[in-house]
């Protein structure tokens, strides 16, 4: 009877070391694999940093809080955090990577990745923090961008994206950082981005420069025809400065002949006058 209470016991401890140990062997959620694969599939990558992006990986990347892709966090078993930053990555971003409902952070900034941002990145309503900067990103701004209402984060800085800057952006009541710098961008800055608080704009001038179709405060107003230059402006300064010294110069010299004439027939006047009579 003891025997067979000491054979249960062991029977139970393993049922139950076994439970602790299923995690690393279930399956992922579905949508995170959907999401890792066509990700890592759009993505080129020349220097092999994502060598360990396989298939095995992706139908399980996380143990609870730990992840087994580079690059990856993970949160109770799901993706919440990619940061793929400076790899010499490639290729598109993948409209896939909606899938991974959970993430809070995207940083895929400093590589070369090119295309548009997809606008699926919409349906990522966790969404916190979207670092796409420093890359060969073209096309418009999505408008529904402003779907993620988490959005603390918005670094768009040093891409080839064009178009205007869209007015719903200015609607994220949580957007701390945001910055479209070095772009091709147009129209007039959006109110809700440029809006005072205090002395302050929301944003400065600094979020802004470096896209010559854009205009409007924090910007030097610039309106819808370009505004001068400072090399004009100091032309315009200059040129006015020697037009009203000629101006003077060329009055001077009339006044000097004018007064040089009359006080020469006042001269002759007197020398007349003086002269006897025969």
């Amino acid at each position: 009877m003891a025997r067979s209470h000491r054979l249960s016991y062991r029977l139970l401890l393993l049922l139950l070391l076994s439970f602790e140990t299923a995690p690393r062997f279930t399956s992922a959620d579905p949508n995170d694999e959907a999401c890792l694969k066509n990700l890592r599939q759009s993505l080129e990558d020349p220097a092999r940093n994502l060598r360990n992006w396989t298939d095995n990986v992706f139908s399980n990347p996380c143990s609870g809080f730990t992840s087994y892709l580079p690059g990856a966090t993970c949160n109770n078993g799901r993706i919440y955090k990619l940061s793929l930053t400076s790899l010499s990555l490639r290729g598109s971003i993948s409209p896939f990577l909606s899938n991974c409902t959970n993430l809070q952070s995207l940083d895929l900034s400093s590589n070369q990745i090119s295309g548009d941002i997809p606008p699926e990145i919409q349906f990522l309503v966790n969404l916190a923090v979207l670092n796409l900067s420093s890359n060969h990103l073209s096309g418009e701004i999505s408008p529904q961008l402003a779907l993620c209402a988490y959005l603390n984060v918005i670094d768009l800085h040093d891409n080839q994206l064009s178009g205007p800057i869209p007015q719903q952006l200015g609607l994220l009541a949580r957007l701390s950082a945001f910055d479209v710098s070095n772009n091709k961008l147009s129209g007039q800055i959006p109110t809700y981005l440029s809006n005072r608080t205090g002395s302050f704009p929301r944003f400065n001038a600094s979020s802004f420069v470096g896209n010559k179709g854009l205009y409007g405060y924090p910007l030097q107003e610039m309106g819808k025809s370009k505004g001068l230059s400072v090399m004009a402006i100091v032309g315009i300064g200059l040129g006015s400065g020697v037009a009203s010294l000629m101006i003077s110069f060329t009055g001077v010299c009339i006044w000097l002949r004018i007064t040089e004439k009359k006080l020469a027939e006042e001269e002759e006047g007197k020398i007349s006058q003086s002269m006897p009579d025969y």
